[in-house]
């Protein structure tokens, strides 16, 4: 199991998230950023938007090239005991 926060996925708090696989983690950060913006949270608004440029981007392997980095520290992370 490793552990991540939403802001080293891209988003704008602490809250950790735990998982076994980078997909499940990315799925706990994606519904935890759908309940921030339930809750019109500004800072994870912010957040959302800097994630719809690169999706956006010019550089069509933006968003690839993030999602890649994220799952090598993912990767790297120390296994934690959760």
């Amino acid at each position: 199991m490793k552990t991540m926060t939403c802001r080293q996925l891209g988003g704008a708090c602490e809250e950790e998230f735990h998982a076994n696989t980078f997909e499940e983690i990315a799925e706990m950060s994606k519904q935890h950023g759908m309940e921030m913006f339930k809750k019109n949270d500004e800072a994870h608004l912010e957040a959302m938007q800097k994630m719809k440029e690169l999706m956006v981007s010019p550089n069509s392997n933006a968003m690839q090239n993030w999602m890649d980095g994220k799952r090598k520290e993912f990767d790297e992370a120390p296994n934690t005991s959760n």
